[in-house]
């Protein structure tokens, strides 16, 4: 995962080694990796060099503080779902809810989340880092399968798309702790009973 703040393309080149990809890679991955077992206020400058496997001053030079490592860390946050393929509303739903429940199974993950939610007030770049990063990505493409739907007919004239989706990410994320854990099949379930409601009569 490479950091979003390399140098725009054209712009002249500071005197000096050119930067390490490899490092680069091995700071966000560490940085990221001590925020999900210690949250924001957590991560040390200090932990996330000797993790990486790197000198304090390396990671000084790319960001000047663990905020602003954070941001980065965050906005390299590319977690994938499957395309959609565009011939059932139904299967689409499935697929990207399926993909959910898997990810929210995945505890370093689950921590991410909860850490950064219950920290947003009091670090409110990150949080919208996050939200930019990984959540709204995730719901335009369910946006992009529901409106699809009412499109053709699939779904009904006015279905509110937003409050579906919200239905359908509550859902699986509110089993994403251990004693509830989403089992195989729920993502069919679920979407079976919400477009039971939602379908074109």
């Amino acid at each position: 995962m490479t950091p979003a703040h390399s140098a725009p393309t054209g712009m002249p080149r500071r005197a000096g080694r050119p930067r390490s990809e490899h490092a680069d890679r091995a700071i966000i991955t560490a940085a990221l990796e001590e925020f999900a077992e210690s949250g924001p206020d957590g991560v040390g400058i200090e932990r996330v060099a000797a993790r990486a496997g790197v000198g304090k001053a390396t990671i000084y030079r790319r960001w000047p503080g663990k905020e602003d490592l954070l941001l980065d860390a965050l906005g390299a946050l590319r977690i994938p779902l499957p395309q959609p393929k565009g011939e059932s509303v139904r299967d689409d739903l499935v697929a990207l809810l399926e993909a959910l429940r898997t990810q929210a199974a995945d505890p370093r993950l689950v921590r991410q989340f909860a850490l950064l939610m219950g920290e947003g007030d009091r670090y409110p770049r990150l949080l919208e880092r996050y939200v930019e990063a990984v959540v709204e990505p995730r719901r335009e493409m369910l946006r992009a399968v529901l409106r699809r739907g009412v499109a053709t007919g699939e779904l009904r004239e006015g279905t509110s798309v937003e409050l579906a989706v919200d239905l359908l990410t509550g859902a699986v994320l509110g089993r994403a702790r251990p004693v509830q854990r989403a089992e195989r099949g729920y993502a069919r379930r679920l979407v079976d009973e919400l477009l039971t409601g939602l379908a074109s009569r």
